[in-house]
């Protein structure tokens, strides 16, 4: 559904914690839902979710509430996930294993195609049915097949001379784990920055 008023960054935060919420309550066999029983469940109020979804169109009925298979399937098309954009990974530590092996990419629309690493020990190896390439080749992969994402595994570093290199093949958002500032020099690019450390020191601030 289109929207030409600009969003709040705080609503589209909440956006898949609805889809995840939704997705629950499909696999309970609920069909339909008040802005207040879903606000319960969500630990929001059913104001904000009127609010919230009324930036996207009306979805509810007065008196009846939602239809959770129809909400579940528009926020999904909102979110983008029915068109997967290509990703590739870059970083095959630890944790860069871990989200290859372990991410849904598919259901999170998304397809991982490709996986690097400048190890060249590591040159070959198959992870998620992909096999791991070397840096050295990541420029040819990205001019065939056109990623528009990378999920940056490595230490910070490395990551805004990587960074850059990317942006120029035609990388539009990061999933950075680095913990490096992409977005400071290229404020057009999307970027979603995950950091461990900052979470847990907001989790022992909350402990306070």
């Amino acid at each position: 559904m289109e929207n030409t008023r600009p969003i709040s960054h705080l609503v589209i935060k909440r956006l898949p914690r609805y889809y995840r919420f939704l997705g629950e309550l499909i696999n309970e066999g609920i069909k339909r839902i008040s802005s207040r029983e879903l606000a319960e469940r969500m630990g929001l109020t059913a104001s904000q979710i009127r609010q919230d979804l009324n930036c996207f169109g009306g979805f509810g009925q007065q008196g009846y509430g939602y239809n959770v298979d129809q909400l579940y399937e528009e926020i999904g098309l909102i979110l983008g996930l029915h068109k997967k954009q290509k990703a590739i990974l870059i970083g095959v530590g630890n944790l860069g294993r871990a989200i290859a092996n372990h991410v849904k990419f598919e259901q999170l629309g998304f397809q991982l195609i490709g996986i690097f690493d400048k190890n060249e020990a590591l040159n070959g190896e198959i992870i998620r049915n992909i096999p791991v390439r070397n840096t050295a080749v990541m420029d040819e992969f990205c001019r065939e097949n056109l990623p528009s994402t990378a999920i940056l595994c490595i230490p910070k570093e490395a990551a805004l001379g990587i960074s850059e290199q990317l942006i120029s093949l035609g990388i539009r958002g990061f999933w950075n784990f680095s913990h490096a500032d992409i977005a400071v020099n290229h404020p057009d690019v999307s970027v979603e920055n995950m950091h461990f450390g900052d979470s847990l020191m907001t989790l022992r601030y909350k402990l306070n």
